[in-house]
């Protein structure tokens, strides 16, 4: 842990403060003699890469006659900072013990007493739009992000594609003379341009970032996620697996026995680890080089994967035995003390209509459940003390004193799409399966561990978003948008340790930071007239005169699919919370904008949405309503799309879509899932053509997924397999009974779907996905086994993993049967997928057209 943290004070600190907060261009500073190669130079910024400057030499004929000449260097302001703009994954606002939080977070405790703490920044209510807002300082359906990646539809607002007219803060501070790097989760990538093909133009190196390492997508297996150095795929951990294995030989185990050693290599502090790597490099290479690094680890989203000694450390504490009320109150009561929340605030109620009271669980679920959230908080503190680490690599190297830093906590609230159980498979939940508390017993020891891609009970989360309610994906309520962060600058703060209450919103982080860095927004990047930051910058309230000063933005609207708010001058208009984020494959409401309970609130009297007032100011609801549509209307909101899970099965652009064969002739890792053959609610035919050599042959020919849900089509023992994993409850398997002689063979897996598909989706409609269909393992043209799988997985795959052929990465599809990579020993010839998908007829759509104006009717 960093010890010496922000204790130097500067002695020039007003000039200093006075300089960056001069917000109109200024003049270009120069330095050394212009022409000669150590000169540089500021520029003005309004068009980036600024234009070539005229050369300025002497050009004859000889070299000897001649004048050489050199361009400036462009470099940032002078006294621009450092800044470390970091930001953590589904945490509310009652996790971090810096606002009252049981949960150690040292090093946020830390900025906060050395700097500022803020309690109203609010985010989007989900992962990919608070993050493309906030690197872009436009709200996020005006830039592609009105959803995550994962559910984007063909509109404007919801594309996932950060235009070219939306340069990022990256992007800015890049072309006008800083290091810039990303380290962590990147969910702005379309999950069709996430693949070796490219385009790379969304990627972070392609949206102004010179430098990335971390995952492409919501979330990854923090023990070996699917992991990238700027643009290629890389394993770190190969050499550090460690040995743990999970027993499960006896089936009617309560609990499932973990033995073995911990793999050494965990991305939280391997990302650190680059990081402090990145930024020393840059030092010693430039130590006058400002530098920017965006820092955005994939704690605390799931999977929970913290280090054993983590959970030891919480386990010690007996943080949570007396359950999830107790709980909240306990952080309610922390906050009021340390004066992060309003003295007289009151706490909503506990909602017993979604979550079970404690005192009613019974003893083994109070059991797993304590379990679950002991690992959530390790996963927590665990990543506060590596970011610790990073901060502590700009003190040793003499640039803490000017450097920015703003540590967000959440990209949105805790998360509660494990549900009210929980879950040991995460995948499972996106997927509406909510596996039982029996079955996730199971798992107890392995909660954390590779073998679990865990979530914790919605009842914690319902806690760590205290003192507001309900959860990340409500963008109606404070818990679901209410964030909390601390931010410090020695050089350029004087206030320390005192609390900022002012309205803010993540928009408002890149106008601040080209406030304090002096650069202007730009007027076009690349040629391209670029669109008006929309956020407001909150540097004024780093100046303690300004510590009550009103809020300077104004107004701000809120939208997750189909829930909504305003927020005006104090006001808050929400639309009253109609689906948990558990119940994704409800009906969708019809008309999210106007069939709705609408509720209201002064946030003056009512700062957490305790008291609404909806019925006594009937004309401040219809004028605030209308507000919203003007909103929506500027800012690409429309149209209103309230469905969840429909939207991940929606068709979109893959380099896969609309194509009904496949062919392979060379083997290849690493296709993510949204370029890879998509094969669930369809029928399928892969036919594989290999050579086996004299003595047999194993390994994988072809595999999609992963240990928490995929499929997998290899040779056991010599003998041909295909293998489903559905969703790590159940593996239904089709295996020839011999193995193949040695020679060319032709193996094919034929699969016949039962349900309509997923056309049935676009009528508001799950009744044709997930049916279940005959499969029938072929060799050399014989059958040699044929099975009926009753269900398939209906949504989605394992997303941290890829689409392999001739070998498998990261993890396998059944540990039962093989471990990665499971190289194919066969001299492999061909593969061919053919995709036939089910077509509604004129009688499907009728029916579905009926359902749907049904469903509408009853929507409440």
């Amino acid at each position: 842990m960093f010890r010496r943290v922000l204790r130097r004070k500067s002695a020039a600190l007003l000039s200093a403060f006075l300089l960056v907060f001069t917000s109109a261009v200024v003049a270009e500073e120069t330095t050394g003699k212009p022409g000669s190669p150590g000169a540089t130079t500021t520029i003005s910024g309004k068009q980036l890469p600024p234009p070539p400057p005229k050369f300025g030499g002497v050009i004859k004929e000889g070299a000897l006659q001649s004048t050489p000449w050199w361009p400036s260097r462009v470099v940032p302001p002078k006294g621009a900072p450092n800044i470390l703009l970091i930001m953590t994954d589904d945490a509310g606002f009652g996790v971090p013990s810096t606002f009252g939080g049981v949960i150690p977070t040292p090093t946020m405790d830390q900025i906060a007493e050395n700097g500022l703490r803020y309690n109203r920044i609010m985010s989007t209510a989900l992962c990919s739009p608070t993050r493309a807002a906030l690197i872009t300082g436009r709200n996020h359906h005006s830039v592609g992000f009105g959803v995550i990646a994962e559910q984007a539809t063909g509109f404007p607002g919801y594309d996932s594609i950060i235009g070219a007219d939306n340069a990022t803060i990256g992007r800015i501070l890049r072309d006008n003379g800083y290091a810039t790097s990303w380290f962590g989760k990147n969910h702005n990538t379309p999950t069709y341009q996430a693949s070796q093909v490219g385009p790379f133009n969304q990627w972070p190196t392609g949206l102004g970032f010179d430098y990335f390492y971390g995952f492409v997508g919501g979330d990854a297996n923090q023990w070996g996620p699917n992991l990238f150095r700027n643009t290629t795929q890389i394993y770190p951990w190969k050499g550090h697996e460690g040995s743990l294995k999970l027993d499960r030989s006896n089936p009617n185990a309560e609990i499932w026995p973990v033995t073995g050693k911990e793999p050494t290599w965990n991305l939280i502090t391997a990302m650190a680890d680059d990081a402090i790597d990145w930024v020393s490099r840059i030092h010693q290479t430039d130590p006058d080089q400002p530098i920017f690094v965006h820092y955005v680890p994939g704690a605390s989203h799931a999977p929970h994967h913290p280090k054993k000694e983590w959970v030891e450390k919480i386990q010690a504490m007996h943080l949570f035995d007396d359950g999830y009320e107790k709980l909240r109150e306990r952080i309610f009561e922390n906050q009021k003390k340390l004066g992060v929340i309003p003295k007289d605030l009151k706490l909503t109620p506990w909602p017993k209509e979604v979550l079970k009271p404690w005192d009613e669980l019974s003893d083994k679920e109070k059991k797993l459940f304590i379990r679950q959230v002991e690992v959530f908080a390790a996963y927590v503190a665990y990543n506060d003390h590596e970011i610790g680490r990073v901060i502590q690599a700009f003190e040793d190297l003499g640039k803490l004193d000017n450097t920015l830093i703003i540590y967000i906590n959440g990209d949105n609230g805790t998360s509660a799409e494990g549900g009210p159980d929980g879950t040991f498979n995460e995948v499972a939940f996106f997927n509406s399966v909510l596996p039982p508390v029996d079955v996730q017993m199971k798992y107890y020891e392995a909660w954390g561990t590779e073998f679990a891609y865990n979530h914790m009970s919605a009842g914690w989360s319902w806690a760590f978003d205290t003192p507001f309610d309900w959860f990340k994906q409500n963008a109606s309520r404070l818990g679901g948008v209410n964030q909390n962060m601390v931010v410090s600058w020695p050089k350029g703060i004087k206030a320390k340790g005192g609390l900022r209450e002012q309205f803010m919103h993540v928009i408002d982080v890149t106008p601040t930071l080209l406030e304090v860095t002096g650069i202007p927004a730009p007027e076009y990047v690349d040629g391209i007239k670029q669109k008006p930051i929309e956020g407001t910058s909150f540097a004024y309230t780093f100046d303690a005169k300004n510590a009550k000063a009103p809020s300077r933005h104004k107004t701000q609207y809120f939208e997750m699919m189909g829930q909504w708010a305003l927020y005006h001058d104090g006001w808050l208009l929400s639309t009253k919370v109609n689906r948990a984020p558990w119940q994704a494959f409800e009906a969708a409401n019809a008309d999210p904008l106007n069939n709705q309970v609408f509720q209201l609130y002064d946030l003056s009297k009512s700062w957490n949405q305790s008291e609404d007032i909806a019925a006594q100011h009937p004309d401040k609801v219809k004028e605030m309503r209308k507000m919203f549509v003007d909103e929506a209307k500027k800012y690409q909101v429309f149209p209103l799309n309230a469905s969840v899970a429909a939207r991940v099965a929606a068709a979109r652009p893959s380099l896969t879509a609309g194509r009904t064969e496949l062919v392979y002739t060379r083997p290849m890792t690493g296709v993510p899932q949204g370029d890879a053959p998509f094969l669930l609610n369809t029928s399928y035919t892969l036919t594989a053509e290999i050579t086996v050599p004299k003595g047999g042959a194993e390994g994988m020919i072809a595999t999609s997924g992963g240990r928490f849900a995929g499929w997998g089509f290899y040779l056991l023992d010599g003998k041909p397999v295909f293998n489903w994993n559905l969703l790590n409850l159940e593996w239904v398997k089709w295996e020839a009974p011999q193995a193949l002689t040695p020679g060319k063979h032709t193996i094919e897996f034929d699969f016949k779907y039962d349900g309509l598909g997923l056309g049935t989706i676009k009528f508001n409609s799950f009744a044709g996905v997930g049916k279940g269909g005959t499969g029938t393992l072929k060799v050399d043209g014989k059958v040699v086994a044929q099975k009926r799988m009753e269900k398939t997985i209906p949504i989605i795959l394992q997303w941290d993993e890829s689409f392999d052929i001739g070998s498998d990465t990261i993890t396998g599809i059944d540990d039962s049967d093989y471990l990665p990579p499971f190289p194919l020993t066969a001299e492999f010839n061909k593969l061919t997928i053919k995709i036939d998908r089910p077509q509604l007829s004129p009688e499907d759509i009728k029916k579905l057209e009926e359902g749907m104006k049904k469903a509408a009717l009853g929507v409440q």
